[in-house]
């Protein structure tokens, strides 16, 4: 008996990849090629109005210029002109909108558009109509709208002038006596240094910290200077008997920033447990405890009105804080990243903060955003200060030092701090900077375990050193 036929359980052919995306392809054209095939045609005329009109715009000004100036100069100023006179803008007779024959024309080398060679400053083509208003189509020769930003006000460029070496490890803080006779150092090395101002000679070796020590402050209204470090420790020094007096506990870990109250007996301390803390001196209780922070609070300085407190954290956020209820009264979340450096203008009330992302200007008591420096130092800045001329320097983590005119955010020196003998090139880092009480001697604190003293550069002039500024075109609000 025959078996049945095996043409029913042949197994069908699998189509191609290739030949399915094909057939896709096909069945789109035809859905929507319809609707590109109604498409009107081109049209020649519409075009040519269209370049016509867009020639006239731009060079309507300019097309009956003769492409030779006359040769007699006398002539010209003599004989009467068209509409397509070259004037000086700003003249008198064209702000009062005077006739034809009351307009001085002043004979000017006019642009030649064939070669690129510029006679001299480019000066606006006016008609010479009695109307004073700006010809929008003669725009390309225009006289430039100066910028509306302010033009930096030039300083001169600062040289360092003394390497002092003493400390065995890394320099991370600096203070300054308010009679300016010595300042005073913290190191890696767990000691604080005491240093002559003028001759840059060490005074004084303090010891007591067992970790380093990242902030000092001396007070201007007691003969005391307070210190803090990695040991979580925050200690008052008699500056008369050279000796630790109190010390204030409560941090749960590393102190990294000191401040004190310019008008009360106030410390304040910020750390990595994300608390800046608010001491009474004399009796060393904690007033508050200033909790907002997610992050390590790296920055605080304080003033005598309000806000009283502002602290920088790496939680990328400034905060002010009420100093009599201890309360958050503004957050400013301008930066991106750790804002580990703040600055407040000496006599303005101002102040800029600094972090890897940018350096930003707010203005005080509100925090309203000013403006961002002109331009990026591209490194974590770790210290920043500002002097009363307006010169803000900041010092990065790769050694950098800039200088910037405070006004308009124009950095008008970028120098590298040079790293001594015996130590690596990574060891270039800017830990701290601090200007004297006058503001002529700049000290930065560095990681080679050198303070390095700039001052100004006395042969520099306007002239040899010129202010090489460019305005923004357009000033950013973030």
């Amino acid at each position: 008996m025959p078996g049945p036929t095996m043409e029913s359980e042949l197994p069908v052919e699998p189509q191609s990849l290739k030949k399915l995306s094909f057939k896709s392809l096909k069945r789109a054209l035809d859905l929507f090629s319809p609707l590109h095939s109604q498409l009107p045609p081109p049209d020649v005329e519409s075009k040519k109005i269209r370049m016509s009109h867009k020639l006239h715009v731009e060079y309507g000004g300019i097309k009956s210029v003769p492409s030779h100036p006359s040769k007699n100069a006398s002539q010209t100023q003599l004989e009467p002109s068209n509409s397509n006179a070259l004037v000086l803008p700003g003249t008198e007779s064209s702000k009062k909108g005077g006739t034809q024959s009351d307009l001085a024309i002043t004979p000017v080398q006019p642009k030649n558009l064939g070669d690129g060679n510029l006679t001299g400053k480019s000066t606006a083509v006016i008609p010479v109509h009695g109307s004073s208003d700006r010809n929008l189509s003669t725009a390309a020769l225009m006289e430039r709208i100066p910028s509306r930003w302010p033009r930096p006000v030039w300083h001169a460029p600062w040289k360092n002038y003394r390497v002092i070496s003493g400390h065995l490890g890394w320099v991370r803080s600096i203070a300054f006596d308010p009679s300016n006779q010595w300042f005073c150092t913290g190191s890696a090395d767990r000691t604080i240094k005491i240093w002559d101002v003028g001759s840059g000679r060490l005074r004084l070796t303090l010891t007591g910290h067992i970790e380093q020590v990242r902030g000092l402050a001396v007070s201007t209204r007691h003969t005391y200077m307070f210190s803090a470090g990695d040991d979580k420790q925050v200690k008052c020094w008699d500056l008369e008997q050279n000796k630790v007096i109190r010390s204030y506990h409560g941090h749960l870990s590393g102190v990294y920033c000191l401040a004190l109250h310019p008008t009360i007996d106030v410390l304040l301390t910020g750390g990595r447990d994300s608390v800046c803390r608010v001491w009474d001196i004399r009796s060393k209780m904690q007033i508050h405890a200033l909790s907002g922070h997610d992050n390590t609070v790296c920055s605080v300085f304080t003033r005598p009105t309000d806000p009283q407190v502002v602290t920088g954290s790496h939680d990328s956020t400034i905060k002010f804080w009420d100093l009599r209820y201890g309360k958050t009264m503004a957050t400013l979340t301008h930066h991106k990243k750790s804002v580990r450096a703040l600055a407040q203008h000496p006599t303005e009330d101002s102040f800029a903060s600094a972090s890897a992302d940018n350096i930003k200007k707010f203005s005080l008591p509100r925090g309203d955003f000013l403006h961002n420096m002109l331009s990026q130092q591209k490194t974590i800045i770790n210290a920043m200060t500002v002097n009363e001329d307006g010169v803000l320097a900041t010092g990065g983590d790769n050694g950098s030092l800039w200088f910037w005119d405070w006004k308009s955010g124009h950095s008008f020196q970028q120098s590298q701090t040079i790293v001594q003998p015996g130590s690596l090139d990574s060891e270039a880092g800017i830990y701290a900077l601090s200007y004297d009480v006058t503001g002529s001697r700049l000290i930065t604190c560095e990681a080679d375990k050198t303070i390095k003293m700039w001052k100004e550069d006395e042969n520099a002039t306007p002239e040899t050193h010129p202010v090489n500024f460019k305005p923004p075109k357009d000033i950013r609000r973030f």
